[in-house]
Order: structure tokens, then C-alpha cells, then sequence
């Protein structure tokens, strides 16, 4: 063990003295090592950060809460491919869907109908255009989760009897009243007024779509004052009873809701049920897709890497001839050869590896301070990044460093 030691220890010396003597040999080697290690595991980072920000936003909706509405999230069971024509001609959910739902259906604990449109909101003589309006019922918040950090939720009788009432986003609250609270406050929504009763938590940016920050929520039967439900996208949102599954939810769903929409035994649903596992399923697979194309990209760029260690190494073999021939004469083994080499390439690697961590480390900080957005660096990326630097110098340097344990020694030592 101690012979390894000192025989990694030698190799690292030996690796920094071909970095110090031939600098720019060595780094143009290292560069490409180093770009190799930096494109796999950046990209590989980006989708860690995406798949994190994703299921954090999905942990504001439960495993037990079903959707229903007019697009699917992707094709829909017996077809390959998204038809979307004929999801077009869909009718979308409305208001009096969810309550003839509710009165025949059982087994839920909330049910609630949203709506929503881009609008511009006012305050004074400031506003903000592409809003999100979401107009809900009641029981929204019951299905998914509204964290307000000010202020209050709905009552009842707001959402019952349409009161002008809003609660705000972050990004909505922070712009049009900078520095101070506006609960209590009127602001003007598509131009109809309406009094602030709240303020939701920073969810901060998110790379698959615009979070609850950019969002004025309000009653429904108010915000049907502003927008048409008919004319937008729509969803009732059912939350399942303690010890329903969505799946069993979404058998349950199924028929009275086609008796609801009052269709005929053999027509085809004109609705689609969408769950939390199937959101979850839709971003494992993009998330699958950006692996393979980030290890494709860092493939590429590792072999162009190893071939330059290769390089670098049979000159170092070439420039070392007489001292391996006397290493040999003095009873050295083609395994102490071989392997001192090969510690050297690996080494060589490692040094290249982790310009190449660094870089990453660099470019994600640069980027959460340019972004509204959190990319991170697991500590598995770095030493997987690690792992590939010592398997690129373990199979650039196996051939040098077996062509250095061959070598006669006589003719090692009269090698010029």
C-alpha cells in the first residue's frame, strides 16, 4: 500500500513537472479533458436543477389530487401520437360541471374550478402587463397549496358572492408597491377594482413555466368579469379522501363525469384526467432526454480529451526511454513501469478534471447571480466527474504505459 502511495505521489510530481517543463503541450492536452469533464457534467447539472425545480413545484400539488381538463399532458391511452385536432373540439370545464360533479361523486375530500387568462394590472400610475389572472373557487387552496406570507384567503362568502377581493404574487406585490405592504390596498385588474387581502410566498423563476409570483388570484364568479372561461383554459381539481388513491380516484371520476357531460355509451371521453404521477412521469422523461444529450455532447469532447493524454504520454515515453531502461537494470518490474505511467496519465486527468469542475463551479455561481433561478452542483457530479477523469486516463495511458513495461532495457538505455 505504502509503495502505491509514494508511487501516486511520484506520478503527480512527474504529471506537474510535464505541466511546468511543456506548458503549452500539456494544456492544449489537458483542454481537451478538461472541456470533456465540464460539458457532461454542466449539462448534467442544468437538468438536475430542472428536475429539482420542477418537483419542488409539484410538491405544492399532492399525489391524491386528479385534474380534469380539456388537454391532455401528452397522447392519451391507444394512440402514439398527440391528436391534438381532435382535442380541439373539446368543450372545456366549467363552473357548473364541477357542481353536477360534486353532487353525484364520492370519495373526495375538496373539489375545485380554476380559470385564467394573461391580463394587465394597475396601481396609481404604476402596472404590469402578461399577468397571470387565476380566477378559483373556494376550495382551491385545499387542492393546491397557497402559502401567503401577508394577509388572508378567501372567505367563503367572497367566493360565493364574487367580491372584488385579490391576492397577489410576489413579483406582482414587490412591483407595484415596492417597499410597502399592499394589503388594504385597491389595484385595478383588466380595469375592473379590486382590494388586496394578500400576499403569496416567492416561489422564485422556473424554467418549465411561470410560477404563483406572477399571479393575481381571485374569485371566480368575480374574474368572470374580466375573462370568459369558456374562451381559456380551465380545470376542476378533485382531491382525493385519506386512503383514495388518484388512481382510484380517476376510476371514479371517469363514469359520472361522463354522465355530467351526458355522453352516449360508445363516444369516446371528451375530458382527460391528469394526476401528479403522470407530471411526474412527463418530466422524468425530458429529463431522460437532456441526460443523453449531455452525455453525448461530453462523449465527444472526452475522446477528443483522451487522445491527447494518449499523445501526451507516448512522448513522455519517448523522452523518458533511458530512464525507464535504467529503472529496468536496476530491477524494476514491467508492473512498476506500467503502473507508474498509467498513474501518471491518470494524474494528467485529474488535473484536467477538475479545471473542469472548477469551471462548472464558476459558471453556476455566475449564473444564479445573473438569474432569478437556482441551478445547483450535487456532490455525486463532482466525483462522478472525477471517476470519468480517472477512467479517460486509464484508457489513454494503458497503451503508452504497456509500451514503456516492454521495452528492453540494453536498448532503452542507447536509445538517443
Amino acid at each position: 500500500m505504502k509503495v502505491v502511495i509514494r508511487l501516486l505521489g511520484e506520478s503527480f510530481l512527474f504529471a506537474w513537472q510535464a505541466l511546468v517543463v511543456n506548458k503549452l503541450r500539456t494544456v492544449l492536452s489537458l483542454l481537451g479533458v478538461c472541456i470533456g469533464i465540464f460539458s457532461i457534467i454542466f449539462v448534467l447539472c442544468v437538468v438536475d436543477s430542472m428536475e429539482a425545480d420542477m418537483k419542488e413545484s409539484l410538491q405544492s400539488i399532492g399525489s391524491d389530487v386528479v385534474f380534469i381538463q380539456k388537454w391532455p399532458i401528452g397522447p392519451e391511452e391507444g394512440s402514439d401520437e398527440y391528436e391534438w385536432w381532435k382535442y380541439m373540439s373539446r368543450r372545456q370545464p366549467t363552473e357548473r360541471d364541477m357542481e353536477e360533479l360534486r353532487n353525484r361523486l364520492t370519495g373526495f375530500r375538496a373539489m375545485a374550478f380554476q380559470s385564467g387568462s394573461m391580463t394587465t394590472v394597475e396601481y396609481r400610475n404604476s402596472f404590469l402587463s402578461q399577468v397571470d389572472l387565476n380566477g378559483a373557487t373556494y376550495e382551491f387552496n385545499q387542492t393546491i397549496s397557497v402559502d401567503l406570507v401577508e394577509g388572508r384567503y378567501f372567505l367563503p362568502i367572497e367566493c360565493d358572492g364574487g367580491r372584488n377581493v385579490a391576492i397577489l404574487g410576489a413579483d406582482v406585490a414587490s412591483a407595484l408597491f415596492p417597499g410597502v405592504s399592499p394589503v388594504g390596498k385597491e389595484i385595478k385588474v383588466g380595469g375592473m377594482k379590486a382590494s388586496v387581502i394578500g400576499v403569496a410566498r416567492k416561489e422564485g423563476a422556473s424554467i418549465f413555466g411561470s410560477s404563483f409570483d406572477n399571479t393575481v388570484l381571485m374569485p371566480i364568479r368575480f374574474a368572470t368579469r374580466i375573462i370568459n372561461p369558456d374562451m381559456v383554459d380551465s380545470q376542476i381539481m378533485i382531491k382525493a379522501e385519506e386512503g383514495v388513491s388518484a388512481e382510484e380516484m380517476k376510476e371514479r371520476i371517469t363514469p359520472v363525469f361522463r354522465e355530467v357531460r351526458k355522453l352516449k355509451p360508445r363516444a369516446a371521453d371528451d375530458f382527460s384526467l391528469i394526476e401528479s404521477s403522470m407530471l411526474t412521469g412527463f418530466v422524468d422523461n425530458i429529463v431522460g432526454v437532456f441526460n443523453v444529450v449531455g452525455m453525448i455532447i461530453g462523449i465527444f469532447a472526452i475522446i477528443v480529451g483522451a487522445f491527447s493524454i494518449a499523445n501526451i504520454m507516448f512522448v513522455s515515453v519517448k523522452e523518458r526511454t533511458n530512464i525507464i531502461g535504467i529503472q529496468k537494470a536496476l530491477g524494476a518490474r514491467r508492473s512498476f513501469i506500467l503502473l507508474q505511467f498509467l498513474c501518471e496519465s491518470i494524474a494528467l486527468c485529474l488535473i484536467g478534471g477538475a479545471f473542469g469542475l472548477l469551471a462548472v463551479r464558476g459558471v453556476i455561481g455566475l449564473l444564479n447571480l445573473a438569474m432569478d433561478f437556482e441551478f445547483i452542483l450535487p456532490l455525486f457530479r463532482i466525483f462522478l466527474g472525477l471517476g470519468i477523469a480517472v477512467a479517460v486516463g486509464v484508457v489513454s495511458g494503458i497503451a503508452p504505459a504497456m509500451g514503456a513495461a516492454r521495452l528492453n532495457p540494453v536498448d532503452a538505455m542507447r536509445a538517443k
